[in-house]
């Protein structure tokens, strides 16, 4: 009895050093899809427009990185939102970003810290009509591997600034909570 429990624990634990290191390779390429809240907070000095105004917006997020060292990552995004306003049209905005990630990549879990820098592109078709301004996003998230080649993001918080003219000091300060799926290609 007690040979064939040690062999199982030997077995069960050699599994999952084997799960462990599949889990740690580094993903050349990674592919992400998901869902985006943003909380934005303005505080313009347009006419026909509230003087301060925080609305959410809903969307979704695509980004692709390149990760040419195990712990660097190189990100491309793109991202479509749409507000709601009583008494407004709707705002459809899309922000496409670039810039560095840092990984810590421990086993299953791979936290991340980035900075991107880029656009944002809004509409609205009455008030502001097509509009575009510098947009930055600082912050982080974490990864949850399901498999080597998929994970999960439970968490992507970041400090999303745009600099949209509003009249008053042209500067955006919001908040944006992301969510979704990781495809991880070309293991190294």
């Amino acid at each position: 009895m007690f040979i064939v429990l040690a062999l199982s624990t030997f077995a069960v634990v050699s599994s999952a050093q084997e799960d462990a290191q599949g889990y740690e390779s580094t993903p050349t390429f990674e592919a992400s899809a998901g869902y985006d809240y943003v909380r934005y907070n303005a505080d313009p000095k347009i006419p026909g427009v509230p003087t301060s105004e925080n609305v959410n917006g809903n969307g979704g997020n695509g980004q692709f990185a390149f990760n040419p060292y195990s712990q660097v990552g190189l990100v491309a995004e793109v991202g479509a939102y749409a507000i709601s306003r009583q008494g407004f049209a709707t705002t459809h905005e899309v922000s496409y970003l670039f810039g560095p990630r840092i990984n810590l990549r421990r086993g299953r879990i791979t936290p991340f810290v980035q900075t991107l820098f880029g656009r944002q592109w809004a509409e609205d078709g009455i008030t502001f009509g097509s509009v575009s301004a510098y947009a930055m996003t600082v912050g982080g998230g974490f990864d949850v591997a399901i498999s080597t080649h998929v994970a999960i993001r439970p968490a992507q918080v970041e400090y999303f600034l745009t600099k949209f003219d509003d009249g008053n000091n042209n500067q955006q300060n919001n908040f944006r909570f992301s969510t979704g799926i990781v495809f991880r290609f070309a293991q190294k």
